[in-house]
């Protein structure tokens, strides 16, 4: 196959779909890879380091495209990258696939194949190819990092001739991939640590990290997660009971993250603006459901908001806050997937009965294949 890795063109997007390590790999397995000039420059990877391991270097995305059998990109293309696309191309990227709009249409216009890296199942032989959880992580770390540096005090307890620094206190809510990963963070840097989850089993993840658990364990608790290891929407009496216990926790903490967030829905709102009023100045929330509307309503993209003192940030995109890590990890996903889509001689494949690549494939042939996007 001939893949093409082009440069993001999302604002604000540091990361990409390749890097040396991955493009000696592909060559390796007998693929031509073609890459856009600049494509991995921000994220610390020049052009030479790719062509060093055998990718071609071309000038333009339009020269990189030319004969390309597969795209491979972090962001979902634009729908007017998509127009400008040749006829037939399959694309692989985080489509944000329930959020499409006329990018749909202009996939199917040009009878482009488009897979997203969301929608990879998370069964075990999938692993290895879950984008969402290898850049949750480093999402959940980042936003830990940020959130100390933005509280401006020190994390772990210190005791000096001068006096006693009180540890922080860190509540993280929601207590996934990225909040799991918050909560390790939080505890590596000396915070105190507790967290909330809708999910029964991630009350021993966790207390295996040592923090607190804090959550309503009711009945509806207890049924409180999909097959596929999602959290599932509450009801209105559950999320008033949840409020009520977080309300006055909330009030304690000095660093809050809230990591809600549910497939193909907005984002609930987990912290309200009562609650932000209750803690004191100083404090700082770190919303990661931002980009979806936020877990608090008064979050912005892209922005500290101060709100009598307390700190809001509101990071879109916090894996392009560590591009070299969140493509390396990103393009090995890619790698993983590739293969299922590989015929034996080398050629595209996507003539498969696989559930990874059923569940994936959004558009072939000018027609949405994908049932979560008919329904």
């Amino acid at each position: 196959m001939k893949l093409t890795i082009l440069k993001e063109t999302s604002p604000g997007e540091t990361r990409v779909a390749a890097t040396p390590e991955s493009v000696k790999k592909l060559v390796g397995l007998g693929h031509t890879v073609t890459i856009e000039s600049g494509a991995g420059t921000v994220a610390g990877f020049p052009d030479k380091a790719f062509s060093d391991e055998g990718a071609t270097i071309a000038k333009t995305a339009a020269t990189a495209l030319k004969g390309a059998d597969v795209l491979l990109k972090v962001r979902g293309p634009s729908a007017a990258e998509a127009a400008k696309y040749p006829e037939g191309l399959t694309v692989i990227a985080l489509m944000n696939p329930f959020a499409m709009g006329d990018v749909t249409d202009a996939l199917n216009a040009k009878k482009l194949n488009a897979l997203a890296m969301e929608f990879t199942p998370r069964i075990t032989r999938a692993q290895s190819m879950d984008a969402l959880s290898s850049q949750s992580n480093l999402a959940g770390y980042r936003a830990m990092i940020e959130g100390a540096q933005i509280y401006g005090r020190a994390m772990p307890m210190m005791m000096t001739a001068a006096g006693t620094v009180a540890p922080a206190k860190v509540f993280v809510m929601g207590a996934g991939v990225a909040g799991l990963q918050a909560i390790a963070t939080a505890r590596r840097l000396g915070g105190v640590v507790t967290a909330t989850d809708v999910r029964p089993a991630a009350k021993d993840q966790v207390a295996s990290l040592g923090a607190n658990f804090i959550a309503v364990e009711n009945d509806e608790f207890k049924e409180a997660e999909t097959a596929g290891g999602y959290a599932k929407e509450m009801s209105d009496d559950y999320k008033k009971q949840q409020a009520e216990l977080t309300a006055a926790h909330i009030a304690k903490q000095d660093i809050v993250i809230t990591t809600a967030l549910i497939p193909g829905r907005p984002a609930p709102v987990l912290v309200n603006e009562d609650m932000v009023k209750s803690m004191r100045p100083g404090s700082v929330i770190v919303d990661m459901a931002v980009a979806a509307g936020g877990n608090c309503p008064l979050s912005k993209p892209d922005e500290v908001v101060d709100v009598n003192g307390v700190k809001i940030a509101g990071f879109s995109n916090l894996p392009a806050r560590l591009p070299a890590d969140s493509s390396s990890l990103y393009a090995k996903n890619l790698l993983a997937f590739l293969p299922l889509i590989t015929a034996e001689d080398g050629a595209l494949n996507l003539d498969t009965d696989d559930e990874i690549v059923t569940a994936m494939l959004l558009t072939r042939g000018g027609e949405t294949v994908n049932e979560r996007l008919k329904s």
